[in-house]
């Protein structure tokens, strides 16, 4: 079934204000064409579908700045949007308008080695800019799993995390400053290309993880690392979910600083084989030990081995514990390469097989083991399954609830109301209704589980000040 919803009223884009779009970007960079305008009304949300009423690719900051004064003067909405990977309707044109498409931003314009800093357009593919500073022996560390194919000003927008982020930290921890053009067209930078900096609010901050609400980004400046030479991978068995998440508290416990610590189910891990294999066209070889519920796969960096092995036994001696079964040791690039394969495709493998409502909430890690038992028994209270997997060492869980059977008319009411509990249950447990993919327009009515209504009331305003006519993203957060 494809949703729509009644749009809020802005004016139609009239073909005069397509003419003076035509006057900034040319002609053959706008897009009328209802069946390619419909490749920019959805994401990777649901099914989701909202049809923009002219897509515009623009390739200067001046171009951006051009059109967003137009369309303040003339109030029409307009809806940033990166590579399309996201999981909760964000870059969605729910009020129709204009999409702005980012995707010709796509230079790497200077890495410096000195300075271990990047400067970077938008519309950079995450994985391409990783490599491209791996060439240089330098690391960006957030790493979605959809690094193949999002953007980073995509990233940038919803804060996104990854594997890495237990030990390296999310994308706002590696922002120095942004070229910004605001809803009324001015164009800005928000900090400085320095590594300490307290010289008034921040409003690099402030971007990140704003969903494309305030401004929109056309430059970025990311700090970077050195990149760690050596790394080991396991992959733990456990007998129940549970167990595996108490273990992740011990391990942390421990003070072993795994570089990834990713969960999922026995289940994520079939749909993902047979994913694997049937659309990848790429088996996988590696077998998961049977008579088990749940899996940990730890990784640890670093670019000494023998403390990395040391670790390793570490990490062994605390699992032992537990109800843990044989720890696998990737022996090989190749096999450490095809267990992260199974990990990064584990949402697109379940996707396949049903549709899903993805959410991804977050709790202190010892509250894990009453989160997921929390979340299984709402599900049978509310009739449906979840597939659970995620970033679990800083607490992140993604909870893919499956419509396989359900009708069309539970699944739009009935399904709604046992999220909710979920996310009852996620705040108090101390936790909170997204760690990555943000709040867009999937989330927005469970907000008030998570806030006050001071705290919204001061995002509002946050947002009316950047955007007095309402025109940047409409609908999205709040």
């Amino acid at each position: 079934m494809t949703k729509y919803t009644k749009a809020m009223a802005f004016p139609e884009v009239s073909i005069d204000i397509i003419s003076e779009f035509e006057a900034i970007i040319g002609k053959e960079n706008i897009i009328l064409d209802e069946d390619l305008r419909s490749e920019y009304a959805h994401d990777k949300t649901e099914d989701y579908h909202f049809m923009p009423s002219v897509v515009l690719k623009p390739g200067t900051t001046d171009d951006i700045s051009r059109i967003m004064k137009l369309c303040h003067e003339n109030h029409v909405p307009v809806t940033p949007r990166g590579a399309g990977t996201g999981l909760a309707g964000a870059a969605l044109p729910t009020h129709h308008g204009v999409v702005l498409s980012m995707e010709r931003f796509n230079k790497i314009l200077q890495i410096d080695e000195l300075n271990l800093q990047a400067t970077v357009e938008p519309g950079v593919i995450t994985e391409v800019f990783q490599n491209a500073v791996k060439e240089k022996g330098l690391f960006y560390p957030p790493d979605p799993a959809s690094s193949g194919s999002c953007f980073l000003g995509g990233n940038l927008s919803q804060n996104s995390g990854g594997p890495k982020a237990v030990k390296y930290g999310v994308t706002r921890d590696y922002v120095l400053n942004l070229e910004v053009v605001l809803p009324t067209g001015e164009i800005i930078w928000t900090g400085a290309n320095v590594l300490k900096n307290s010289t008034g609010y921040s409003l690099t901050q402030l971007m990140c993880g704003s969903e494309g609400t305030l401004g929109i980004i056309t430059k970025i400046v990311f700090k970077l690392r050195g990149y760690p030479q050596k790394s080991v991978l396991m992959l733990i068995p456990f007998i129940t979910n549970e167990e595996a998440c108490r273990a992740i508290a011990a391990i942390f416990t421990a003070g072993i600083q795994p570089s990834g610590m990713e969960f999922f189910e026995r289940e994520a891990g079939i749909k993902t084989f047979e994913y694997c294999d049937k659309v990848l066209g790429s088996p996988v070889t590696t077998q998961l030990p049977e008579d088990m519920d749940a899996y940990l796969l730890c990784e640890l960096d670093g670019n000494d081995e023998e403390v990395l092995m040391r670790d390793a036994e570490r990490v062994m001696n605390v699992v032992e514990k537990f109800q843990s079964g044989e720890v696998l040791f990737a022996e090989s690039a190749a096999q450490k390469a095809e267990l992260w394969k199974v990990r990064k495709n584990i949402s697109p493998a379940v996707n396949w097989y049903t549709l899903t409502k993805s959410d991804d909430v977050v709790v202190p890690r010892n509250n894990l083991p009453k989160l997921i038992s929390g979340i299984k028994e709402i599900g049978n209270q509310y009739g449906f399954n979840t597939v659970c997997f995620g970033h679990l060492g800083d607490g992140n869980l993604h909870v893919n609830i499956l419509k396989e059977s359900i009708s069309d008319h539970d699944w739009e009411t009935k399904i709604p109301e046992g999220i909710g509990e979920i996310f009852k249950l996620t705040v108090s447990l101390g936790g909170t209704l997204s760690g990555e993919h943000g709040i867009g327009i999937a989330k927005r009515p469970y907000m008030p589980i998570a806030m006050k209504e001071t705290n919204l009331e001061l995002m509002r305003g946050i947002k009316r000040v950047f955007d007095p006519n309402n025109i940047l993203n409409p609908g999205k957060i709040f």
